[in-house]
């Protein structure tokens, strides 16, 4: 299994970044998937998460109306569109998968089964 996040960069206050997640070794549409950042010296934090359907889709407070998380079955890969970035939006930000029927909660690091190799993002003040 493997999950390649991919898409981060360096950006200014109020810019955008898109990034991907995209999966192999898995049956994508079997797993639900979330976007989780670590930033430095902190413990990595959920920041968006969906459903395998995309029909449920939420996020933490500090990302809720400025970053979308969406998903393409048919290309394995899961999105996460970051608009009106902040300074304390820098982080690695890393994708996990969650096998569909799982007790985890989605919301926490230890939920998810898979992690890929994570993608820096930097946003200049």
């Amino acid at each position: 299994v493997q999950l390649q996040a991919s898409g981060g960069g360096l950006v200014q206050v109020g810019g955008f970044l898109n990034l991907s997640c995209a999966a192999s070794g898995l049956t994508f549409s079997a797993y639900h998937t979330a976007w989780f950042r670590q930033a430095p010296g902190k413990e990595r934090e959920f920041v968006g998460g969906i459903s395998w359907s995309g029909d449920k889709i939420f996020y933490s407070d500090d990302v809720k109306g400025r970053f979308t998380v969406s998903r393409d079955n048919a290309k394995n890969t899961m999105y996460l569109q970051m608009n009106s970035l902040k300074p304390e939006d820098t982080a690695v930000y890393y994708c996990g998968a969650q096998r569909d029927q799982s007790p985890m909660p989605m919301n926490k690091e230890y939920g998810m089964e898979y992690w890929g190799k994570g993608t820096q993002v930097n946003v200049s003040s």
